[in-house]
């Protein structure tokens, strides 16, 4: 987490007022009441003067932010008993983020599929490592941390999809054994690997694929292969011609 001016990118040098500007980014828009950002600092025993604590953290980030002393405006607001976060529109990588996927499924929907994917890689270019890395994140955070990892898991699998659309089956079949061996209870990239490598000709190497993730889902969570999984490997072994690989999200 960095804030970015017109200067040099700062950090937050200490943990618990960093963990206290993660959970205000987390909820931005939205009240955190004192004793919510207590338990979000403290995950074990909290300190005796901790409320007061908290208002010192907050004194320190209004003066990172550039805006020193009590605000009832501002970025960060006094409101309700607690605080608030207004980073303002376009401030946040998420939220750019966010709006070049949308930007991409639009193109995609539209058949612009080059488009497609060269917007769904700006998007991905903006993750510099996991969200909110190196935070001491409480529940606030994580629960948003893992929100933001979904999003950028199903902007993966919307990039891979529009270079299969393409045509693009061998680029892609590296990618893909990086992303199966990562993720080997994600059934969509192992389906669109499966899906690649049977277009460059690699029926068995298919196959071997549907294996080792029929085998990871059974082992690991006593599951069977979804059906879209199970379409391709049927198509795979009968030679036929493979079902579409547009993913749920997108078609729907």
């Amino acid at each position: 987490m960095r804030i970015v001016d017109d200067a040099e990118p700062r950090k937050i040098a200490a943990p618990k007022p960093e963990t206290l500007m993660a959970a205000l980014l987390a909820r931005r828009g939205q009240i955190l009441t004192v004793d919510q950002l207590v338990a979000e600092i403290w995950a074990g025993p909290k300190p005796q003067r901790a409320r007061s604590t908290v208002h010192v953290y907050v004194s320190r980030l209004r003066a990172i932010l550039g805006v020193p002393g009590p605000a009832r405006s501002g970025p960060l607001a006094t409101s309700g008993g607690g605080y608030v976060l207004h980073p303002g529109p376009g401030r946040l990588d998420a939220d750019a983020f966010h709006g070049l996927v949308e930007r991409g499924r639009a193109a995609s929907r539209a058949g612009r599929r080059h488009e497609a994917a060269e917007t769904y890689t700006s998007a991905l270019d903006l993750w510099r490592g996991p969200a909110y890395a190196g935070v001491a994140a409480g529940p606030i955070v994580r629960a948003h941390a893992a929100r933001l990892e979904a999003s950028r898991l199903e902007c993966l699998e919307l990039l891979v999809e529009a270079h299969l659309e393409l045509g693009h089956y061998r680029e892609s079949v590296a990618r893909l054994y990086a992303l199966t061996a990562e993720y080997p209870l994600h059934e969509t990239f192992a389906r669109h690997l499966m899906v690649a490598l049977y277009h460059c000709g690699r029926r068995a190497d298919a196959l071997a694929v549907y294996r080792d993730t029929r085998g990871a889902l059974r082992e690991l969570l006593g599951l069977e292969p979804s059906r879209p999984l199970r379409d391709v490997q049927h198509a795979v072994l009968a030679g036929l011609e493979l079902p579409g690989v547009r993913t749920d999200s997108l078609a729907g």
